[in-house]
């Protein structure tokens, strides 16, 4: 692929009219070719980008931007699968103090019109697959259809004038990224520049990353948890990285053996998808490092067969709105620590609060709260729930855990997730944790339902390998484990369960699926 304009690139960084350096995301890169000019900064599908190839490819890239109108603070929509355009947008809209607005690409265009009318973004760009979709979605607004070499209408994304103002700095807002909705419309969760900062400096701390890391990148590029937990620190660490169009397990392994990784990140359903692929056992992954996996609580089931191999399986807890990366437990002391996320990461502040306010004490449950660099400024033109969300700075995840003695966290659940059966307050994570060591599940969930006596109760909802698993299989194997008030009621079977694109189960689903059979469901209830 033929794009550099010139023989010979030579990095600057933007100066600011009192003289002092503007220190935008694409510095990173630019830092880097200046350092490294050779060194590999990304490969997709055969085509391999150095360090210096990559600091003009952005440049390139804000210049067309600019010439398309594009100025500080407006947004530019970007649908596609994985790709390195993604990551080249993110990095011209800094210098341009603009702000990427990733479309999860899994949404219906009724979804995509609903955030493109939120956001108001001033362009729209789309991969030559959703040329249709985005068309469709956007309405008016200009949309134009990039392939991995430029522009297909003719015009080309890499003859624009690489000397576009260079206005953005750590102060500004540079992505705004929709959350799942999982109750009503979703928010636009409005990262700055500083907290992508500030989440580099929690990656490089998880993971150790130097400029011989070598990342492989297969979660999707629109989420924060495949662009941030690894991907953007890497080229803060002068790291290569190996993008995936999409994920597949056999690919997966396949390229551990040939580019030899050191890092990768699976949620918990690639996790198992990759260790259920029948060349896991014999493929050789001895260039790992580690794995990371987060998104949702992590069965330990989940992780043992990696473990068995010799690799370590760390976690890092965050959402959208903490860019993400908020807990971590690094992979080299994840054995000592089953079952827990970590500790709070290098930028941020972690508090267990009670309902009344309060921090609790170790051993007890509160609501984690996150504060640090790396939050959310604000939900899009949304102040309502900004002010819910946000305390003096603390952003209120609505996820409920406990630490020990020692200061290690565990999540035990979403707090919207919780049962709360006669009083008690019953963790789905627990049920779950004993589902994954039943055989013959292929996936499963626990949800609560509605009961007259007891108020709601927990039910177990899952897909089996075949029909000689019964109800009773599952429901006896939570005996001796847990108390008795914590056991599931009821075994309802499914063909599949919802999830969402980071494979977590979309329980608010699952609940009103079973609402609306709960009369006629096949599950064996247990008084």
């Amino acid at each position: 692929m033929q794009w550099l304009s010139k023989a010979f690139f030579r990095v600057t960084l933007p100066e600011k009219p009192d003289g002092t350096l503007g220190r935008d995301l694409a510095s990173w890169v630019d830092r880097w070719a200046d350092h490294r000019p050779d060194a590999l900064a990304l490969e997709f599908e055969g085509e391999r980008t150095t360090y210096v190839e990559l600091a003009e490819r952005i440049a390139l890239t804000a210049g067309w931007l600019h010439e398309q109108g594009v100025g500080h603070g407006h947004r530019v929509a970007w649908l596609a699968p994985n790709r390195p355009t993604a990551l080249e947008l993110m990095l011209a809209c800094s210098r341009l103090g603009a702000i990427l607005l990733p479309l999860n690409s899994r949404l219906a265009v009724s979804e995509h019109s609903w955030i493109l009318d939120d956001a108001d973004p001033t362009l729209v760009l789309a991969d030559p697959s959703f040329a249709e979709h985005a068309a469709a979605a956007a309405g008016r607004r200009p949309v134009a259809v990039v392939d991995d070499d430029g522009l297909l209408d003719g015009h080309d994304l890499l003859d624009g004038d690489s000397q576009a103002p260079r206005v953005g700095e750590r102060r500004d807002p540079v992505l705004l990224a929709y959350t799942s909705g999982t109750t009503g419309r979703p928010k636009g969760a409005l990262l700055d520049q500083a907290a992508m900062w500030a989440n580099a400096v929690n990656g490089a701390h998880a993971h150790d990353l130097v400029s011989s890391d070598r990342i492989l990148t297969l979660l999707p590029l629109f989420h924060v948890g495949g662009l941030n937990i690894q991907t953007l620190p890497a080229l803060h660490a002068g790291a290569a990285v190996l993008i995936h169009r999409a994920f597949d397990p056999g690919l997966f392994l396949a390229d551990v053996e040939r580019w030899q990784p050191t890092w990768s990140l699976l949620v918990p359903a690639t996790l198992i998808a990759v260790a259920q692929h029948p060349r896991f056992a014999d493929a050789e992954l001895g260039s790992l490092k580690g794995l990371m996996t987060g998104s949702s609580t992590v069965p330990d089931a989940v992780t043992r067969p990696y473990f068995e191999r010799g690799i370590a399986v760390g976690q890092v807890y965050g959402s959208t709105e903490t860019a993400p990366t908020a807990i971590h437990l690094r992979a080299d002391v994840a054995a000592a620590h089953p079952g827990s996320c970590g500790k709070p990461s290098t930028t941020c502040e972690v508090r267990l609060v009670g309902d009344d306010g309060t921090d609790v004490a170790p051993g007890q449950t509160g609501e984690i709260w996150v504060r640090g660099p790396n939050v959310l400024r604000e939900y899009w033109r949304n102040p309502e729930a900004t002010a819910e969300a946000l305390t003096d700075g603390w952003f209120q995840t609505g996820d409920v855990g406990h630490a020990d003695d020692h200061g290690w966290f565990h999540i035990d659940d979403r707090k919207k997730d919780v049962v709360i059966s006669g009083g008690e307050n019953i963790y789905p994570a627990e049920l779950e944790n004993v589902l994954g060591d039943i055989a013959g599940l292929v996936e499963s969930t626990v949800v609560g339902r509605a009961d007259d006596r007891w108020g709601e109760v927990p039910v177990v909802v899952a897909v089996r390998s075949d029909a000689s698993v019964t109800d009773d299989d599952v429901l006896r194997a939570f005996g001796g484990r847990l108390a008795r008030f914590k056991h599931p009621k009821a075994v309802i079977w499914v063909d599949s369960l919802p999830r969402n694109v980071m494979g977590k189960v979309l329980k608010h689903e699952v609940r009103d699926q079973i609402a609306e059979a709960s009369t006629g469901d096949t599950g064996n209830a247990v008084s």
